[in-house]
């Protein structure tokens, strides 16, 4: 599932992100909301979360780490 809408995501919630420094190569980042940053109900980029680490950047996908 994206991260596009604000409804779909809350703290606590387990996610993969986009760091600002990792906006070009696309590297994802993993871990769980602790805050929404983003107040609009859509971003077509992906809602802005603060993670419980502090890392911050726009949800991409939400659910655990995938492994292929």
């Amino acid at each position: 599932m994206a991260g596009e809408y604000r409804k779909d995501i809350h703290p606590g919630l387990q996610v993969a992100i986009v760091l600002k420094k990792d906006q070009r190569t696309g590297v994802l980042s993993y871990g769980i909301v602790d805050t929404l940053l983003t107040k609009a109900p859509f971003h077509s980029r992906g809602i802005k979360v603060s993670l419980t680490d502090g890392r911050i950047g726009r949800v991409r996908h939400i659910g655990p780490q995938q492994t292929d």
